[in-house]
């Protein structure tokens, strides 16, 4: 199977006055083209952190990134923020969708920010909205959507670019169970069906359940995974998991 993303003895440090804080100590980790990966752990664990390094959003202080065989520290601010544009999408737990453009306009933006006329893509962004269930939505704007229909549009967003990676934080965490369950059918069946690879930082074991790997962080390392048997897994073995590591 195709690598798409590795990770190599990252490391993060922030300095807090006098204090020096890790982050991360030394994670290794590679994901393969198509692979729906949840990333779990306390808080202070490094998770979000992980997932900003792999999307490029952020640098490690030692250790280095490679994402489709090209290493992020070899590349400059500006091609790292291409490589952002065009290889990764991102959802976040608040939508982080502009209140002044409608459903499609914000799945669109990314295409505009790249250069590209949007007009051209129409059928893309339909495409994509039809996929999330928003078909009969895509002129409302964000306040005449709820905060599932919000989520379901970044979900199409971050698709737009055919990406190479979507790389997800919380994204159940501000929505009730039902509209939480939707988006994370949608994560797996875009993932199956697009084999587009999703790595998901989560703290929810039913959420993670949804993933065919999951990998366990604990002080800024990886302490544990767990691969889906027979293509899925199930909730209790992540929650049996999570107890016998006292996270």
């Amino acid at each position: 199977m195709t690598e798409i993303l590795r990770a190599e003895k990252l490391r993060k440090q922030y300095q807090m006055g006098e204090v020096t804080v890790d982050a991360l100590h030394g994670v290794d980790l590679a994901v393969v083209k198509g692979e729906f990966v949840a990333i779990m752990g306390p808080s202070g664990a490094g998770k979000s952190t992980l997932l900003h390094l792999l999307g490029g959003l952020d640098s490690p202080s030692d250790g280095d990134v490679l994402l489709g065989g090209r290493r992020l520290a070899h590349l400059s601010d500006d091609e790292i923020t291409v490589v952002r544009r065009r290889e990764v999408g991102f959802i976040f737990q608040f939508y982080n969708l502009l209140p002044t453009l409608s459903a499609a306009e914000n799945v669109a933006l990314p295409l505009l920010i790249d250069g590209k006329r949007a007009g051209e893509y129409g059928a893309r962004v339909d495409e994509l909205l039809h996929m999330v269930g928003l078909d009969q939505r895509k002129n409302h704007k964000p306040d005449q959507l709820s905060g599932g229909e919000q989520q379901r549009v970044a979900i199409a967003r971050a698709f737009v670019n055919d990406p190479k990676i979507v790389l997800a934080d919380e994204p159940t965490g501000n929505l009730d169970s039902k509209a939480g369950t939707a988006v994370l059918e949608l994560l797996r069946r875009a993932s199956r069906e697009m084999d587009t690879t999703v790595a998901m930082v989560t703290h929810d074991p039913g959420a993670a359940s949804y993933a065919d790997r999951v990998v366990f962080l604990q002080d800024g390392q990886i302490v544990r995974e767990l691969t889906a048997d027979e293509g899925e897994l199930g909730r209790q073995e992540i929650i049996d998991a999570m107890a016998e590591l006292e996270l």
